[in-house]
């Protein structure tokens, strides 16, 4: 078995606690993890305080070639991080594949902006007084970053975190999520082996409710990045002060099909974005609005498409989708689908339950006061509403706390641009599903899905300060 230790300071060390972290799939025991304390996530925050103080006076160049050489390691090493995905996460291998490959996409984009930190010119004479002066802007690194992941990517999303942190010069407290500790702390291999430098990347590993507090408030965090939970993102929210925040906190994603939207050519990758890692995604399809007309149509191949998907053992090749991430999830939206029932919902298909899994599940006659239609499920489940016009079809997607993607199938342009401007999420797909996400597009949501934006780009102007500087000319 497995036993981990923090990594603080470019270095292995010991703590007096440890938990058990079991498999999501079999049950069993995968490895005893270190356990940190608040006295060591503090010297954690120390170190990469100083480690800062250097780590920021290093050029573009030496930054983006630490990222391209990470990129060079993981794709080395691609079957290796697929499996423990699959071993501490229940990510079936192939599902896996696809996000180390989405990891080496992010660290790539982030070595290229390292070197891409512009700024701009200001023009000092078109204000009285500001003859014979120049003035331009500048991007700054912030100092030392709080950076908190979950378990459902949970080696692109570290990325989304670690790669624009150090493309600008930012040092990193990393605390992965309890369940997949092993995929984070192997990066500290990655990036020691390519060259960052001791301190700049600091990992610990332990309770959330126990270290979050002083990850959140400490006097030499800067920024805090955050993806998880809404209820622990609006606590975050309400201590982290003056401090730059990011914030995603997921949503109940929806799509609107529109009459013209051929069918046959859809149904697979809505099924996919219903059901791909167990409904376990920020962005996974939840509500589907379908046109009356289509309704039957698409519900009937709809739940044909799901029947066929294969749930088993991750490491099978041949597994669609595995276990969820623990047994009290499964029993939570076991929950969520009989009071969904009790109050008239209909189960199409699915709904089979054994300690650790769910199978693929397709609700219909759902109301919008379901907690299966108005909160976010984290589940392999989706339920299909018919309407009768856009109008009531957009109403429908933004009756909702939540807003972080939303998707449109039509082949009416106008249509199309219309829900582009009316659709209140933080980005709108047009003729795909909302699951669609690729690393360089601006990530996040409005409402109660976030604060601030992800994407290389858009992270990284969350992760410096604008500096303007302006210098006389003439004395």
């Amino acid at each position: 078995m497995k036993e981990t230790k923090l990594w603080i300071n470019g270095k292995w060390e010991d703590t007096k606690d440890t938990y058990e972290l079991s498999s999501p799939y079999s049950g069993e025991i995968i490895a005893k993890v270190a356990k940190a304390s608040v006295q060591d996530v503090e010297r954690a925050i120390e170190g990469a305080h100083e480690a800062f103080q250097t780590f920021k006076m290093t050029t573009a160049y030496e930054r983006a070639e630490i990222l391209y050489k990470v990129v060079d390691i993981i794709r080395e090493r691609k079957q290796e991080f697929a499996e423990i995905l699959a071993k501490e996460a229940g990510k079936p291998i192939s599902t896996g594949l696809a996000e180390i490959e989405r990891t080496i996409t992010t660290y790539q984009f982030s070595a290229e902006a390292a070197k891409q930190l512009y700024g701009e010119t200001v023009p000092m004479d078109a204000a009285p007084g500001g003859k014979d002066r120049i003035g331009f802007t500048k991007r700054v690194p912030l100092g030392v970053v709080s950076a908190i992941t979950p378990f459902n990517f949970p080696f692109n999303l570290v990325a989304h975190k670690l790669g624009p942190a150090f493309a600008v010069g930012n040092t990193v407290v990393l605390k992965p999520a309890t369940q997949t500790p092993l995929s984070a702390l192997v990066m500290a291999e990655i990036f020691k082996e390519a060259g960052l430098p001791n301190g700049a990347l600091q990992i610990v590993t332990g309770s959330g409710g126990e270290l979050s507090d002083v990850l959140v408030t400490h006097p030499l965090v800067k920024k805090v990045t955050f993806t998880g939970s809404g209820a622990v993102g609006m606590k975050i929210k309400e201590k982290v002060g003056l401090r730059m925040v990011t914030l995603e906190l997921g949503s109940n994603a929806a799509v609107i099909i529109e009459p013209s939207t051929p069918i046959e050519k859809i149904i697979s990758r809505a099924v996919s974005g219903a059901f791909n890692f167990s409904g376990q995604v920020c962005i996974s399809l939840q509500r589907i609005y379908v046109h009356e007309s289509i309704y039957d149509q698409f519900t009937e191949a709809f739940v044909e498409e799901t029947k066929k998907l294969k749930l088993g053992d991750p490491l099978d090749p041949a597994t669609d989708l595995s276990a969820m991430i623990n047994p009290k999830e499964v029993e939570r939206i076991k929950e969520w689908i009989e009071e969904a029932k009790m109050q008239g919902a209909k189960v199409a298909t699915g709904a089979e339950f054994t300690e650790r899994t769910m199978t693929p599940t397709v609700m219909v006659n759902v109301t919008p006061d379901m907690k299966i239609m108005c909160l976010e499920t984290f589940a392999p489940i989706v339920s299909i509403v018919p309407y009768k016009t856009l109008d009531e079809a957009i109403r429908y997607v933004n009756d909702s706390e939540l807003g972080l993607n939303a998707g449109i199938y039509t082949n009416v342009l106008t249509d199309a641009m219309r829900a582009a401007d009316e659709v209140e999420a933080g980005a709108v797909v047009i003729n795909d599903i909302p699951t669609f996400r690729v690393d360089h597009m601006p990530y996040g949501g409005i409402k109660n899905s976030g604060y601030g934006r992800e994407g290389i780009k858009y992270a990284i102007e969350e992760m410096t300060e604008l500096k303007f500087i302006t210098i006389k000319s003439v004395f």
